[in-house]
């Protein structure tokens, strides 16, 4: 007949020994208060970077049609101020051109600044680029 000898390890409990595995109460109340302060904070920081994303795709789109504009301006010589709507995509964006005297120098009185500036609309906030270059008035 065999007889064993049994230790108890600190791996292993004994059925009577309390189990002193789990967290207390303290533990778990702050893990939920600082989870409540970083999800919050965490999904605004979300919001954010998707906001500036797509900020950026929609400038993008709105250079492009500025582009647009001042290179049809120029190509038909139609320097007045104009405004009007172009799609892009799905999207509207609204866009005007204007005129104003080149003052930088003294001595140019024939150059004019020609300015297409386009608008849209992200979540419910106005944004606009400017695009501008410079023309010869003397050849209209």
């Amino acid at each position: 007949m065999r007889f064993a000898i049994r230790t108890s390890s600190p791996g292993r409990h004994d059925g009577n020994a309390r189990s002193t595995a789990g967290f207390t109460l303290a533990e778990v109340l702050a893990a939920l208060l600082f989870m409540a302060i970083v999800i919050p904070a965490a999904i605004e920081g979300m919001h954010i970077a998707s906001l500036a994303g797509t900020v950026a795709v929609r400038k993008a789109e709105a250079a492009r049609i500025a582009q647009r504009v001042l290179t049809e301006s120029l190509v038909t010589t139609n320097w007045s101020a104009q405004s009007g709507t172009m799609t892009e995509g799905q999207r509207q964006f609204r866009w005007t051109t204007r005129t104003a005297p080149w003052t930088q120098d003294p001595n140019q009185t024939a150059m004019q600044c020609l300015s297409a500036e386009v608008f849209f609309t992200v979540q419910n906030r106005d944004y606009s680029v400017r695009m501008s270059t410079l023309v010869d008035n003397s050849q209209q």
